[in-house]
């Protein structure tokens, strides 16, 4: 039952493998739960009351709200799933209520820190060093994903067009535009990556220095490793560099739309957590400016 959810999440949903397995652990746990307090062995016998007390379980053992909320969608999405492949005839998932969560404006890195970064900083002329600039670089100048960088190929780079395609969430490409730089940027790693011997180990644009594609680990460690030069910021990875991405964007008058576009946002609501941090600046230059302020 739960391998054909999860099945379902894969082919047709076209979920993430990071997503499906979270999935899996949270029916994992429920399961757990319901065996052991209820004695219940499936899930098609729970009811409402049996998985309130999963979720209020959760809570009691200091899970976050977030964290419980997402368990929760799981919940949802399972039994409704299971009602619709007629499993069941009544949804016991459908009165649990999400948790009230603070809404955290995203961590972003200043436009000042940013120049230290990429424009400041000396990075050693070899492949290494050329390679830990490109990651950062693409990380800023594109807004793309941990995991939308880690699958980025060769063939997926128009030096001509000045552009890269990416595969987002849910297998949905996108195309980004990147400046001049980005593309010499590029070009030069590429010389750099020939002269290592690396071409015919991985067709993956960015490897590590064995030549392999990366892994997610090896590039929170680059990013860390750079950003902690820069900043005092307390969260160092990268998608901090996608909320810095967006939130420049904004600050020099960008397009909502357009945002959400590069982003590979499937809807606004997401896109727009970002114009919170630019209307703080907005507030900045009023109470500077303005004579009434």
């Amino acid at each position: 039952m739960t391998d054909s959810f999860l099945r379902y999440l894969q082919y047709e949903k076209r979920y993430s493998t990071h997503t499906i397995e979270a999935y899996q652990r949270d029916l994992s746990q429920l399961s757990g739960y319901l065996s052991q307090t209820f004695e219940i062995t499936d899930f098609t016998e729970a009811n409402h009351i049996h998985l309130r007390g999963w979720v209020v379980s959760q809570i009691e053992s200091g899970v976050s709200p977030r964290t419980v909320n997402r368990k929760i969608a799981t919940l949802k999405s399972f039994y409704k799933y299971l009602q619709a492949r007629e499993h069941i005839s009544n949804n016991p998932a459908t009165r649990l209520k999400p948790l009230k969560t603070e809404k955290k404006l995203p961590s972003f890195v200043r436009e000042s820190e940013i120049d230290v970064l990429l424009d400041q900083i000396e990075y050693s002329d070899d492949f290494e060093g050329l390679r830990d600039k490109l990651i950062l670089e693409l990380l800023y100048g594109t807004g793309i994903r941990l995991a939308e960088l880690i699958g980025l190929k060769d063939q997926d780079i128009n030096v001509f067009q000045e552009n890269i395609k990416v595969l987002g969430k849910r297998n949905k490409e996108r195309v980004i535009p990147i400046g001049k730089n980005l593309v010499q940027l590029i070009k030069s790693y590429k010389e750099k990556r020939q002269l290592e011997d690396f071409e015919e180990m991985t067709p993956y644009l960015v490897v590590t220095n064995t030549g392999q594609q990366l892994y997610p680990m090896f590039v929170y460690r680059v990013v860390q490793k750079y950003l902690q030069l820069v900043t005092t910021l307390s969260k160092k990875s990268p998608h901090v560099l996608r909320h810095t991405f967006a939130t420049h964007l904004l600050n020099k008058g960008a397009d909502l739309n357009a945002v959400k576009d590069l982003l590979g946002h499937t809807s606004l609501a997401a896109t727009q957590v970002y114009t919170h941090n630019s209307m703080e600046k907005l507030k900045s230059v009023f109470e500077q400016a303005h004579p009434k302020a």
